[in-house]
């Protein structure tokens, strides 16, 4: 069994990659990402500017993958919904939740990420834009497989659905707050609520 390790101990011993995203993700939120310099990041990491350029080719690089994991993990997560057996109501209403769950329990790298993505270089904004359209596709198809199917309504254009859904999800940043009255899992449930709601035919 492996022995636990608490502390800095702790700290230093997870891989260097991940203490790498930790670090960054935890200063870009709070000095922001220009504020930051790369040394601050290998300081509080333990780790120096060579390990750093093994794993990440610049501090963009770094701004970039804290966003991309998540987006990654919510692909797959989307995937799996969307393959399910079942009603493609539910898959939808469960996906919705889902998004929402997934975002506000990786907040602050939404939110360090559109409060800075303008400041990517344009081939990792390029990069990140695509990825992110893939996943939007993805939910999509789901709202037209339930407008084929009749179950809901076709008068409104499924890209519109999901860009106004989605408008929703990526503003959680500026106003969730973990302490607040609600917990994810209820504003995951409610958008779901909200999203289906308007498809009815």
């Amino acid at each position: 069994m492996a022995r636990r390790v608490t502390g800095d101990r702790a700290h230093l011993e997870e891989p260097v990659r991940q203490r790498l995203l930790a670090e960054a993700t935890r200063l870009f939120a709070g000095r922001g990402f220009e504020s930051t310099s790369v040394q601050e990041i290998v300081a509080a990491a333990g780790v120096t500017k060579g390990a750093m350029y093994h794993y990440f080719d610049s501090k963009d690089d770094l701004l970039r993958e804290i966003y991309a994991r998540v987006l990654r993990l919510q692909m797959e997560r989307l995937n799996r919904f969307a393959e399910a057996e079942g009603p493609v109501a539910e898959r939808l209403h469960a996906a919705a939740r889902d998004v929402v769950v997934t975002t506000v329990d990786n907040l602050d790298d939404s939110k360090i990420f559109f409060r800075s993505m303008h400041q990517l270089a344009p081939e990792a904004y390029k990069s990140v834009r695509a990825e992110r359209r893939r996943y939007h596709e993805r939910f999509r198809d789901l709202v037209m497989e339930g407008q084929r199917d009749g179950v809901f309504r076709d008068d409104v254009p499924a890209e519109m659905v999901v860009d106004f859904f989605f408008g929703s999800v990526h503003h959680l940043g500026t106003w969730y707050h973990p302490d607040g009255p609600l917990s994810g899992q209820e504003v995951g449930r409610h958008f779901a609520d909200l999203l289906l709601n308007s498809l009815r035919p």
